[in-house]
């Protein structure tokens, strides 16, 4: 028996420097990254002794200019490290505006994540360090603040119309669970490429719906987050397909079957939760290919939603090549018909150097000329997260006032 308990204390002596020797505990230089400083300017620091050149990418620098086809549009830009006699590469930007930032470190050519920040996300293929700065009104939505929360759920459901068993991120407002209340509700949907994580991931909207709510700017709504890829069960990894490169090259892309199918998410929500159903406590909003299936969603059932969200949106008519083009037939007719319901808010937001913009411009030139109410935000910048978490934060606020 003492063998025996000698053997396990050995073991688990093994074990236990085995872990700090994986971890690393007290080993080289102690230096962190991203550091903070009082000013809220960012270091960033490597450990790659051996490394030639490291460099750093990231939202937080302004972009570059680049041409293309006649028009201008924002290109990541890139600064270089420095390395001292440690081994150690290190930048330090200006001081930044509070934001939620994504960055990424080059080493030798080799796009990484920062080693040294446990903090990263996913963008359909790519990977990304994540910095927050908070100290404004704004950014503080996107931060888990001492306020009650609500809860946020993954949730399968049946689409008869697409074929399969598919997954929904369903946010229900604190006290939902025990209010016995019905709520509004809000579907949210996302761009190309992206998976029914991306807004409560990237776009944080969990965080800004309990900060909303909390501070009485919004009402307490259900948000539910599809996947408008119509041809996958869930977001990759995470399906029955198992580990699959994700890719934005996915079948029955924009041409119609996501707008079809959709009908299939209402009654499941309206089956499954104490929500309202009728018009007036629905919303729809989506960001990029997510603010085209927004559109013509509500302007193929324009007795479904109330309040209509087009976030740097693709908003012209599309060609698809099989599918189901009526959806994309007439727009502007059914534009008409849309408004002749009388939405309570048609929302537009975009940035001044998006490559949508002149689309959306069209479209609000139309808009004009048949005198149809609606609310125009133009922000700085271009298709980046940055500006869908503001257009977030703007649109709730105005959704379900009495």
């Amino acid at each position: 028996m003492k063998k025996l308990m000698l053997m396990a204390a050995l073991c688990l002596m093994g074990m236990a420097a085995q872990a700090q020797q994986n971890l690393s505990w007290g080993q080289g230089p102690q230096v962190a990254s991203p550091d903070v400083h009082a000013d809220n300017s960012v270091t960033f620091n490597l450990i790659a002794p051996e490394a030639q050149k490291v460099q750093i990418t990231g939202d937080f620098l302004a972009p570059k200019k680049v041409e293309f086809g006649g028009n201008t549009y924002d290109a990541p830009n890139v600064v270089d490290l420095v390395k001292n006699e440690k081994g150690i590469w290190s930048f330090t930007t200006e001081p930044l505006k509070p934001e939620l930032y994504t960055y990424n470190m080059i080493v030798d050519g080799v796009k990484i994540i920062d080693p040294l920040n446990v903090y990263n996300i996913r963008d359909i293929n790519n990977l990304f360090s994540v910095l927050l700065i908070g100290g404004d009104q704004r950014a503080d939505l996107y931060k888990v603040n001492k306020v009650a929360h609500g809860t946020v759920s993954k949730v399968w459901y049946e689409s008869p119309t697409a074929g399969l068993t598919r997954r929904l991120t369903v946010y229900t407002p604190a006290g939902y669970e025990t209010s016995g209340k019905a709520y509004p509700v809000l579907y949210l949907l996302h761009g190309i490429g992206g998976d029914e994580n991306a807004w409560s991931e990237l776009g944080r909207a969990a965080q800004i719906l309990d900060n909303l709510i909390a501070q009485g700017k919004a009402e307490p709504m259900l948000v539910v987050m599809t996947n408008g890829n119509i041809s996958q069960e869930a977001c990759p990894g995470e399906t029955s397909e198992g580990f699959k490169v994700p890719t934005m090259m996915l079948p029955k892309t924009m041409e119609g079957s996501f707008e079809t199918a959709f009908p299939d998410v209402v009654k499941f929500v309206e089956k499954t939760y104490r929500v309202k159903k009728d018009k007036a406590h629905r919303a729809i909003a989506g960001l990029s290919m997510g603010g085209f299936h927004s559109l013509f969603i509500s302007i193929n059932n324009p007795d479904m939603f109330g309040y209509v969200g087009l976030f740097s949106a693709a908003v012209d008519q599309q060609q698809p090549n099989g599918g189901f083009p009526n959806i994309y037939a007439d727009r502007n007719a059914k534009i008409d018909k849309l408004f002749a319901k009388n939405p309570k808010l048609f929302w537009i937001g975009i940035g001044k150097t998006d490559f949508l913009i002149k689309n959306n411009n069209d479209l609000r030139a139309y808009l004009d000329s048949k005198h149809h109410k609606y609310t125009y935000l133009e922000t700085e910048g271009g298709h980046i997260w940055r500006n869908w978490r503001i257009y977030l934060s703007e649109f709730t606020p105005l959704l379900f006032k009495k």
